[in-house]
């Protein structure tokens, strides 16, 4: 996907870009191609990003560690202000405090939106946080109540010294 450059976006047809999905997207590993729709529109002093988009993931099962094929959805939409980024000196990068309004997402007008990496973006944002391949997955065996036949020959004089050790059992 192409960046899309800002002052051309004000200049198009009701200042929207209208991109159909059906690529890979770099960083994000899927086995299917990212496929849906993504709306672009210059709103004067913000752009606002919709888009709907799907793909097959692998990912790794927290509780048993298997891996399993996800379909991974995303249906979001953006705000992202049209300002000029603060001048800062590297004084200013030690301490520096910050305003609420601040913690926006933001471009310089006369920038690039880059589709790819906002996609990229949202795609992390939507994966689970908690992976299992199946709600009632139970988890890695445990074989706890087996015990060892044979002992480490390196912890064998270990094992010869617990038998002059008093057994003491509650």
């Amino acid at each position: 996907m192409e960046a899309i450059y800002i002052p051309q976006l004000a200049r198009a047809p009701q200042q929207t870009e209208i991109l159909q999905l059906r690529d890979y997207l770099p960083g994000l590993d899927t086995l299917t191609p990212v496929q849906g729709r993504m709306t672009v529109r210059h709103c004067g002093n913000y752009l606002e990003i919709m888009a709907q988009a799907e793909a097959i993931m692998t990912l790794t099962c927290d509780r048993c560690l298997q891996q399993y094929n996800c379909r991974v959805a995303v249906d979001t939409s953006e705000l992202i202000w049209l300002q000029e980024e603060p001048e800062f000196t590297e004084e200013d990068d030690l301490e520096r405090e910050v305003a609420f309004d601040d913690l926006v997402e933001s471009l310089p007008p006369q920038g690039h939106f880059k589709p790819d990496e906002w996609l990229y973006e949202q795609f992390c944002l939507a994966l689970p946080q908690r992976q299992l391949c199946d709600p009632s997955c139970p988890g890695i065996p445990s074989n706890s109540a087996a015990e060892p036949t044979s002992v480490d020959r390196r912890w064998a004089s270990l094992e010869t010294l617990k038998n002059y050790l008093p057994n003491e059992q509650n």
